[in-house]
């Protein structure tokens, strides 16, 4: 397998590995190293999550080259404005279309030939047909989640009706735009089957190979400290999703565990965190915001609580906590992408009564709690193992590739 060449282009630097967009990318690219393949990271260095260059230069030094280059992603009104009346493109590929990326593109392709271009974002496909110009590498789309799904599920979720009109539109394009360029990669790997079934009900042809996120044994790492049951969340609060979690839970969730069991703790955390979140207060509610060592925020806490009402793909901050024999609260919504069954790997709370009757009976039953977090263990140790999820993908990647290119040369 040495001498293989991929190139993947991220849509910003997967790092620090704080969340799961990170941890996936990061999985992917070392998967590919460790395989024996040359590596080329390409990556934009996003306003948004800009790395600076003394950290950059100590990011994966075992790769053929990490190189990235400065893109201002912010949300810019006036330009969102413009897009919403003339242009039928998402938003969201507008502020990821860079002149600079482009040209860094085509001169990294030039010189290192990749025999794989892998994109680990879906818009990032809108440099696709430049690509197809000067390169006959065989192309791949990592889809991290059906993006559609996600602004379905805000809009829905959103009172404000300007706001959800927007949503509403917003989600309608990113369909559109999906579902166009997913038959137009040689290649695509959905993070969960739910989503390859949405692919292939949509009508798109274009082979895929589930490539769920796996646990490696030094995820699973974690100091061996004594657990409190007391519950948790940690996710990067600059998504949207999270930020409506963590208002639905601590608005309409939260008094009604309290209520039942006032000595019951909920700390949360994550980057970017909202500045409301600090002034507000809540009994029994501790809010941390961004923490250096994710492992040691957890790992005195036994109960990972997962609001979640929108979003798509593959929680894996639910599939580290189920490896760290956490138990896990969770909307359906939540352990989407995740073979796990309620009831026996976690405990199912879709609605304000439901999340406080599973906190009331993890914390009055602990002994049969405890069993599920050990069944949500093994099942994830068992299932998502790392390098058996990438043996698989290498070894239908490599039989495509071979296809391909007879193809190519017949």
């Amino acid at each position: 397998m040495t001498g293989r060449r991929i190139l993947i282009l991220t849509n910003r630097v997967p790092y620090p590995l704080k969340d799961g967009g990170a941890l996936a990318m990061d999985a992917m690219i070392e998967g590919f190293r460790r395989a024996g393949w040359q590596v080329y990271l390409l990556a934009m260095n996003t306003s948004r999550h800009h790395v600076g260059k003394e950290k950059l230069h100590k990011l994966y030094p075992g790769i053929y080259k990490l190189d990235t280059v400065d893109v201002d992603n912010d949300v810019k009104w006036l330009a969102t404005l413009n897009n919403f009346f003339f242009s039928t493109q998402p938003e969201h590929a507008d502020r990821f279309t860079n002149v600079a990326f482009q040209k860094k593109l085509l001169s990294v392709i030039k010189h290192f030939k990749p025999d794989v271009i892998q994109m680990e974002s879906i818009y990032l496909s809108v440099y696709l047909p430049v690509i197809k110009e000067v390169s006959h590498a065989f192309t791949i789309q990592r889809l991290h989640n059906v993006e559609y799904q996600i602004w379905e599920r805000l809009a829905k979720e959103t009172a404000q009706p300007v706001k959800r009109f927007y949503l509403k539109n917003l989600a309608k394009r990113i369909r559109r735009f999906e579902m166009q360029i997913w038959s137009q990669f040689d290649l695509l790997l959905p993070i969960t089957q739910a989503d390859g079934d949405i692919i292939r009900k949509s009508g798109c042809g274009t082979p895929q190979v589930v490539t769920p996120f796996g646990i490696t044994l030094r995820e699973q790492d974690h100091v061996a400290v004594q657990e409190h049951w007391t519950g948790y969340h940690i996710g990067a609060m600059d998504w949207l999703p999270n930020i409506e979690a963590m208002d639905w839970f601590l608005n309409d969730i939260w008094p009604l565990v309290h209520k039942s069991m006032p000595r019951f703790q909920f700390c949360f955390a994550g980057r970017n965190m909202p500045e409301r979140f600090f002034s507000s207060q809540w009994k029994g509610v501790q809010c941390l915001g961004e923490v250096k060592d994710a492992d040691a925020f957890i790992a005195d806490k036994k109960i990972l609580i997962v609001p979640l009402r929108s979003g798509g793909g593959i929680r894996i901050k639910i599939m580290e906590a189920m490896a760290a024999g956490k138990l896990v609260i969770s909307t359906e919504t939540g352990m989407q992408g995740i073979a796990a069954e309620p009831g026996v790997h976690y405990l199912k709370a879709n609605s304000e009564a439901e999340f406080a009757a599973a906190i009331y009976y993890a914390m009055h039953h602990k002994h049969q709690a405890e069993h599920i977090a050990a069944a949500g263990q093994q099942l994830v140790t068992e299932r998502y193992n790392q390098k058996n999820i990438m043996d698989g993908l290498l070894d239908k990647l490599l039989v495509l590739l071979d296809t391909s290119r007879k193809a190519i040369t017949s």
